[in-house]
């Protein structure tokens, strides 16, 4: 290994929202420290326009900006343009793939994650991640007529709701659409969008009876109980950090024929094998071949025994944490989900080794009210917060687990309509003892709420409700709501007026 060049007093890995965050925090509390960035990209990832919409729920812009602007921000910051090629714990030097070595006193990783491509090095299936995988598909796109989007997380969602002029096939694991987001009563609401023209006139606000819909033990339920919710993958090529939301804003994603959208979905199938025309047409079971074999560059089979022709093949199934680099003679401690496991103040097994973000998966124990998503709002969470607990351990401070814990909460756009999820807004982990109330009007907005024992422990408002304020009161001050039953979601009775 090559000499050390410089020992810093703190080494952040990764240009995205977390490393981004945490690496500003740090440079504005601890103005005379010595912080370097070590990120792959010649831009990074920031966070703009912030506004904290109420006490958990935040919203903001993601852009993406060269990083000359952090370091004429923060004088005390260093920033090195290279990957990481590896990690010594025992020296505590970090040694890049340009062979330069860099010691630290304290390191936090936030290399993100990677997408799971459904096949690897095939040049007709694309994964989308960052801002490069996006111009290549909007490329691509341009000169297609069919495609194939696989996958059911945000991504996903985008997708199939802003390409036009191209005809999409979307494979879905799932029953429903979503199903990281939502339930089928949700995406039941959410699918007359994917047939209308957009973005839709509003309707005229019709409210029906709201319902209260407890499982039902048949087959056929509108809603699950027990789904737990499965990690967010919404990211589908390699360097760069992940896209910001509303990616697609301001990218045109027009195929080549002229018309709306023409979606269709094929609910409840995997991927069971990616081929050429060539080798369907030879291929000795006679039984996949489509119709016009041969007039496609690719063809993909679906384990409901379909086989579709198409240009190319989205891969939108889910993200891996990219902890590829840091593991190799180190002694992490690694969650199932692939993720290097931090303690309730961002430490890896590691001493002095912090992660933020995609990288980490978090293994105190959560607040009954919380889970881990990989999602924008917890990338900027987790990298603020590592922020703090590494200058506390600096300056000898305490500090305590940051709010933001409390309570998931998270404001998202999909399909033009706004959507906010707090708590358990799945029912998640909850078992069968809850249960759900739902008012729907069609065209215009969808409320869930999830009580467990009589108080509220998660909802999803989808359109502009303006119930996210008082809900996460409800949920946060656990009221007993056994009183208001379903009056509850009445239209009629201003709620707000009640619990302020």
């Amino acid at each position: 290994m090559a000499d050390k060049e410089k020992t810093f007093q703190f080494v952040i890995v990764g240009g995205g929202i977390a490393g981004v965050t945490c690496v500003e925090q740090l440079s504005s509390q601890l103005p005379s420290a010595d912080v370097a960035l070590i990120t792959a990209g010649p831009h990074i990832k920031a966070v703009t326009n912030y506004k904290q919409v109420s006490k958990t729920l935040e919203e903001f812009d993601v852009e993406e900006q060269p990083s000359s602007v952090l370091e004429e921000k923060f004088p005390n910051l260093t920033v090195i343009h290279s990957a990481v090629r590896s990690l010594n714990t025992n020296s505590h030097t970090v040694e890049t793939v340009d062979g330069r070595v860099f010691g630290y006193k304290n390191l936090c990783i936030c290399s993100g994650a990677r997408p799971k491509l459904l096949a690897q090095d095939n040049p007709y299936v694309l994964g989308i991640r960052d801002t490069d995988s996006a111009q290549e598909f909007q490329k691509r796109l341009s000169k297609a007529q069919r495609i194939v989007i696989v996958g059911n997380g945000g991504i996903a969602l985008e997708l199939v709701y802003e390409v036009e002029g191209c005809e999409v096939i979307w494979a879905v694991k799932d029953k429903a659409i979503g199903n990281t987001f939502f339930d089928a009563g949700a995406a039941q609401f959410l699918i007359p969008s994917l047939e209308a023209e957009k973005p839709e006139a509003a309707a005229p606000c019709k409210r029906p009876r709201y319902t209260t819909e407890e499982p039902a033990s048949g087959a056929a339920q509108t809603f699950t109980a027990d789904r737990t919710s499965r990690r967010h993958g919404s990211d589908p090529t390699e360097p760069g950090s992940a896209l910001g939301p509303d990616w697609h804003e301001g990218i045109v994603l027009q195929g080549v024929e002229q018309g709306s959208r023409r979606v269709s979905v094929e609910y409840q199938c995997e991927v069971e094998k990616v081929f050429t025309s060539e080798e369907l047409l030879n291929s000795p079971q006679q039984t996949l071949r489509p119709e016009s074999v041969g007039s496609w560059p690719v063809y993909i089979q679906l384990t409901n025994g379909k086989t579709f022709g198409c240009d190319f093949v989205v891969s939108a199934t889910g993200v891996m944490p990219n902890t590829e680099p840091f593991l190799h003679g180190n002694a992490f401690a690694i969650a199932d989900d692939g993720g290097l496991q931090v303690d309730d103040h961002m430490m890896t097994s590691e001493p002095n080794v912090y992660a933020a973000g995609d990288v980490c998966t978090a293994c105190w124990e959560h607040s009954p009210l919380w889970q881990q998503m990989r999602l924008w709002t917890q990338a900027r969470q987790m990298g603020w917060y590592a922020s703090r607990c590494m200058a506390a351990r600096v300056l000898s401070e305490p500090i305590e687990l940051d709010f933001c814990f409390e309570l998931f909460s998270h404001v998202t756009k999909f399909f033009n309509y706004k959507v906010v999820l707090l708590g358990k807004f799945n029912g998640q982990g909850l078992g069968p003892d809850h249960e759900l109330l739902v008012r729907c009007t069609k065209g215009h907005e969808y409320v869930k709420v999830v009580l467990s024992h009589g108080r509220m422990v998660g909802a999803v408002l989808i359109g502009e409700t303006d119930l996210e304020e008082t809900f996460e009161n409800l949920i946060l001050n656990q009221m007993d709501l056994t009183a208001y039953g379903e009056e509850l979601l009445n239209p009629n009775i201003d709620i707000e007026d009640y619990f302020d």
